[in-house]
């Protein structure tokens, strides 16, 4: 059993390390916050295998408190364990304004010191990280990172100030410091680089923050789904979607209604097309059309159907049943005029995938009958 011990635990980021900690096996995790008295701190110190100092001020009523909460807490830390001969190893998140002559930067800058200079004397493996900005879910608006500003108020319609567009950030994602972090706890990885750096960072300028996360908070009205082939919009889709009010989560659709059902889009793309639903009643069909390019997949998840293929210079008829409770995914080749069909006695529930975006400029669908 290790002994692990965060403070700072019920930070932005000490929550999201003690999450990830808590579903690891053989570990045995003391968390420390700012409401817990010195002496419960003192008592896990002793015990401890692994020091994850996260504790930290960055945004005090009063500059002094940068010393204390910073320097001042660190070098508690260091000498308690020296003058008790205890060794764990520290993992120390700093930061890259540590780099910088201001009082937090200088605060930070002393801290990494005290861990460093545990090093030095005790042998003690160490880890001091100077990070860039951190973003993800549980990140505090107005507080930690732009990001978390930019997502909470665009998430609820409010004014987002950007003071100089083409000021250049550099960001990193939250599950990959606390990946980084969590590294430590293998004995055998070592800490000879004490200044240790998290494998992936970003950059990216206010104005293109901006624009992205607003891009973001449109899918709910264009359906379309940006380019997530991009590990930045990836991780800023998971923070956005983290910043919806609680009773926002759920939104409603247009849905399209005639005589036949309905049918609903779900999702667009320009790089993978668009998903879209319907609902058909019994003995309706659907479709009689074919298409040059455009390529799609048919899916019954609810009740009976038949889909018929025609290819379009032939007389032969294709014919596939299709059923929710044995389903199938039925690919639709270009050139083939098709049609689903109701055949059985309740509502029939289709999902389709196309590989284009309809446009009704270039539709790519032309009329013709199967039968």
């Amino acid at each position: 059993m290790k002994n692990v011990v965060v403070t700072g635990a019920a930070g932005f980021v000490g929550k999201n390390l003690v999450v990830a900690l808590q579903r690891l096996e053989g570990i045995c995790l003391t968390s420390i916050t700012s409401e817990d008295e010195s002496s419960v701190l003192d008592k896990a110190l002793l015990e401890a295998d692994v020091v994850f100092h996260l504790a930290g001020v960055n945004r005090p009523k009063d500059e002094e408190e940068f010393a204390t909460g910073n320097a001042g807490l660190t070098s508690y830390i260091t000498s308690f364990l020296e003058q008790n001969n205890r060794t764990p190893k520290i993992v120390l998140p700093s930061s890259s304004q540590a780099a910088l002559d201001n009082p937090y930067g200088k605060s930070k800058k002393e801290a990494e010191d005290a861990v460093l200079e545990y090093h030095e004397k005790t042998g003690a493996a160490v880890a001091v990280y100077r990070l860039p900005g951190v973003f993800g879910k549980w990140s505090r608006p107005n507080y930690n990172t732009v990001v978390a500003t930019f997502c909470h108020n665009i998430a609820r319609g409010l004014d987002i100030a950007i003071s100089d567009p083409e000021h250049e950030l550099e960001l990193v994602y939250i599950d990959d410091v606390v990946a980084a972090f969590i590294r430590h706890l293998d004995d055998d990885y070592a800490c000879e680089r004490q200044r240790s750096t998290v494998s992936r960072t970003f950059r990216v300028t206010l104005g293109e923050l901006a624009e992205r996360i607003k891009s973001l908070h449109a899918i709910r009205e264009t359906l379309v789904i940006p380019e997530l082939a991009d590990d930045l919009m990836k991780c800023l889709h998971a923070t956005y979607l983290s910043f919806l009010p609680e009773d926002g989560f759920a939104c409603p659709v247009k849905m399209f209604t005639d005589e036949r059902g309905w049918l609903l889009e779900l999702i667009k793309s320009s790089h993978f097309g668009q998903i879209f639903v319907s609902k058909t009643l019994p003995g309706i069909t659907r479709g009689d059309h074919y298409h040059d390019t455009k390529l799609e997949k048919f899916c019954v998840i609810q009740g009976k159907g038949i889909i018929r293929f025609r290819k379009i210079n032939s007389s032969e008829i294709l014919e596939y049943p299709v059923d929710g409770e044995k389903i199938s995914v039925v690919d639709i080749p270009p050139g083939y005029t098709h049609s689903i069909e109701n055949n059985g006695d309740g509502e029939m529930i289709c999902l389709f995938w196309a590989n284009q975006v309809f446009d009704p400029a270039v539709p790519d669908t032309y009329w013709e009958k199967v039968l």
